[in-house]
């Protein structure tokens, strides 16, 4: 045990193990925070969608040598998580339909790309690292860092003074509307918020896990709570505390930590769900 804390410590003196410590805290932080909201307005799985999405424009800027690939992975994913949650009302394929038409085209379409117009000589090692975040959270420059950070300060910020506005939004928008608040304006905000999330998710667990940082840490709360600020106080914990704990585990195992990230939240999840069932029994 004491080999390992040392072990630990001496991981610890590397800066890119700091950087990783950092961004994955403050992604795991703002991913619970939203999805306790996508959770109650059954929009979990927009997750997968728009990570697939974000995986299609990282292949083309990637091709295109783009030096800072988010100027298009950004604005794509926030204008396809809008054109989703906000239009898809009027829209003549709609739902889960829509996001499965859209999250399957931009995957095959994001593989092809790079298959065919790669200059990589590892174009299959490229796209699993993408897919799973195998290394991603390992090899951020300081740049990625505060771009993280002050995307992260960002959403936080935005959470909390529009605290009261997303919560009448989230449980009830017919009467949030007509009761004068512009719920078509907050849905837009959490549509560009969730797209924010998806792309910063995707240097921690890659573009398939994404879903799972944002739907696991609302689903264990929410075992646990019943008050919407209970539920969002503890998700956040138990999010931040999964992340922690996997980077902990893949840098002394050597495992995928995307995976590892991810499995950490699926046993504190049946954890919780333990505890919730035996607390209301």
């Amino acid at each position: 045990m004491m080999n390992l804390f040392e072990q630990l410590v001496g991981y610890l003196s590397f800066s890119f193990v700091q950087y990783a410590f950092i961004a994955g805290i403050l992604i795991a932080l703002c991913s619970s925070l939203l999805g306790v909201t996508l959770v109650l307005k059954r929009f979990s799985v927009i997750g997968d969608g728009l990570s697939h999405v974000a995986f299609g424009a990282l292949a083309i800027a990637t091709v295109l040598r783009m030096e800072n690939s988010m100027l298009l992975v950004m604005p794509v994913t926030i204008i396809c998580a809008v054109l989703l949650l906000c239009a898809g009302q009027s829209a003549k394929v709609k739902g889960d339909a829509a996001i499965a038409m859209l999250s399957v085209s931009a995957l095959a379409i994001g593989y092809l790309i790079q298959n065919k117009f790669s200059a990589s000589a590892n174009v299959s090692g490229d796209v699993c690292s993408t897919l799973f975040g195998s290394t991603l959270i390992l090899t951020l420059s300081k740049t990625d860092v505060w771009v993280c950070v002050g995307m992260s300060i960002l959403v936080v910020l935005i959470f909390v003074l529009c605290y009261h506005k997303i919560f009448a939004v989230t449980f009830d928008e017919t009467f949030a509307s007509s009761a004068g608040l512009h719920a078509s304006a907050y849905n837009v905000l959490i549509a560009i918020i969730t797209a924010v999330i998806i792309v910063l998710a995707m240097n921690l667990v890659g573009s398939l896990l994404t879903s799972a940082l944002i739907v696991f840490p609302a689903l264990s709360a929410m075992r646990l709570f019943r008050s919407f600020k209970g539920v969002i106080v503890c998700a956040a914990v138990i999010s931040v505390v999964c992340a922690v704990t996997g980077l902990i585990i893949a840098i002394l195992a050597s495992t995928p930590v995307g995976a590892t990230v991810v499995i950490v939240d699926l046993t504190v999840f049946l954890l919780c769900a333990l505890c919730g069932k035996i607390a209301h029994s």
